[in-house]
């Protein structure tokens, strides 16, 4: 029986930004590294959005938008994909219906062709225009129902389970929001590898076979691997990965500790040139030492 071959969205550009350096890092600093992850074959980045888009304002003096054209012209034929808040988009309150469409229409307009979507509290509500709006806007919509999981001893009253996350995937669902794919998000990196495997089963068992299930965790806790390989033991299509220096700890598992990994593994593989993905990420690690030196 052939390997199922992972997908993978690189998230050094954005989560890792943001989850070492508060997303703080400056365009011309980076985007040759972009280059380089692209000529090693990767295609699908995440690009943009969350606290990415307001640190270029913040405190790069970068304009977002003039970054996320460099970024398309950085990887021409990538999936690029940004994240954002359901109904704030990628603001720090609750946008009006006008500004979550134009939210979408820009982004479109500036090379993007994804955008993660979810609500930090599950919200359906949240999401119902927010996707319409990206879906509209041409652009592919990956919708999300965020994960976490709870200190031992504290009484979850039904939510954090398996079961519960099924049922918030069936609301979106049953409100007929149009997606492309479907994303479990746990951005705390707290949820357990059974609790991972089982939601992915009974996703798995609502989706079919045809739509894209894609995982997203944390080293935070110390097993984002090990909720990554549950995620694809479950029927996840895919996980999110970073590249050191901006990966482990409060980031997403190393690709190149991914690919050691499922090296031998008898039912999943990637298909990249892991020397080329070394090389990429060495130059990242090269690029990226001026953030880490003392002030």
């Amino acid at each position: 029986m052939a390997k199922k071959t992972v997908k993978y969205m690189l998230t050094a550009f954005r989560d890792g930004f943001q989850s070492v350096v508060g997303a703080r890092v400056l365009s011309k600093d980076f985007l040759p590294c972009v280059e380089e992850a692209y000529a090693a074959g990767v295609r699908w980045f995440e690009a943009g959005g969350g606290a990415r888009f307001q640190s270029c304002y913040f405190y790069c003096q970068e304009d977002a938008f003039d970054v996320m054209d460099a970024f398309r012209k950085a990887a021409p034929e990538a999936d690029l994909q940004t994240l954002s808040r359901g109904v704030n988009v990628v603001g720090l309150e609750s946008q009006p219906s006008d500004m979550i469409k134009l939210h979408a229409q820009m982004f479109k307009k500036h090379g993007m062709s994804s955008i993660r979507n979810f609500d930090a509290l599950n919200d359906v509500n949240n999401l119902k225009w927010s996707g319409q709006c990206i879906h509209d806007a041409g652009l592919n919509h990956e919708v999300v129902v965020t994960m976490m999981g709870l200190p031992p001893g504290i009484d979850n009253k039904g939510t954090h389970t398996p079961e519960f996350y099924r049922d918030r995937l069936k609301m979106i669902m049953d409100a007929g929001i149009p997606f492309d794919r479907v994303a479990f998000k746990d951005a705390s990196g707290t949820s357990t590898p059974a609790t991972v495997y089982n939601t992915m089963k009974l996703a798995r068992q609502l989706l079919g076979d045809k739509v894209h299930i894609q995982f997203h965790s944390h080293e935070t806790a110390g097993n984002g691997v090990s909720c990554y390989l549950a995620a694809l033991k479950g029927g996840a299509d895919g996980i999110d990965l970073s590249m050191a220096p901006m990966s482990g700890g409060t980031c997403q598992p190393d690709i190149i500790t991914m690919w050691h990994c499922l090296d031998g593994d008898p039912d999943f593989c990637f298909d990249f040139d892991i020397n080329k993905i070394k090389k990429a990420e060495d130059s990242f690690k090269n690029a990226m030492k001026k953030y880490f030196l003392p002030p």
